[in-house]
């Protein structure tokens, strides 16, 4: 699958026309467990109003939101780049709800989206990555194996979706200049 992916970067316009698919990828990963900010039950219209707001995000230039997309152009991962920083670090940004649906996983999608990240940071002029994630949860192997350095962890720092406490997990990566 992972040769038949595209990762594109979405304009604002695309990513509210796009809205309706990738709220289908965030209702499925908080379906499966994934502590991405979202509790259970997660509604259409409240996944619907997240991506809206990315999208004014994305109008503003604060953040670039990446989609993957499979041979049938459906969208089965996404990532943000949130790079809109404090005056005081210019060069950093923070990489956001990294996203693949369950039907896609274990085919590369994550680690075509974290080398897109990649690219996207180093054209927005961005030289320190930031990230965190669930403490010993699958995409802790994701970041590693895309060359992530983990910082440490905070113990019962957010909630799964059902309501339980879980770790998380800080990562940095540095990035060469070109």
């Amino acid at each position: 699958m992972s040769e038949t992916i595209k990762i594109r970067c979405l304009t604002a316009e695309q990513a509210r026309a796009s809205a309706p698919a990738l709220a289908q990828v965030l209702i499925d990963c908080v379906e499966g467990g994934a502590s991405v900010s979202f509790m259970l039950p997660i509604s259409h219209d409240t996944a619907l109003a997240f991506w809206h707001e990315v999208a004014q995000g994305v109008a503003r230039g604060e953040r670039i939101l990446l989609a993957a997309e499979d041979a049938r152009q459906r969208i089965v991962g996404t990532a943000q780049l949130v790079t809109a920083q404090p005056e005081n670090q210019p060069h950093r940004a923070d990489v956001a709800k990294v996203l693949v649906h369950r039907d896609a996983r274990r085919h590369g999608v994550g680690l075509r989206l974290m080398a897109a990240i990649d690219a996207a940071a180093r054209d927005a002029g961005k030289s320190v990555l930031v990230l965190d994630t669930v403490t010993g949860g699958a995409a802790e192997g994701l970041y590693a194996r895309a060359g992530w350095e983990r910082v440490g962890a905070v113990p019962n720092y957010a909630l799964m979706p059902d309501g339980t406490y879980c770790g998380t997990t800080f990562y940095h990566k540095q990035l060469a200049s070109q």
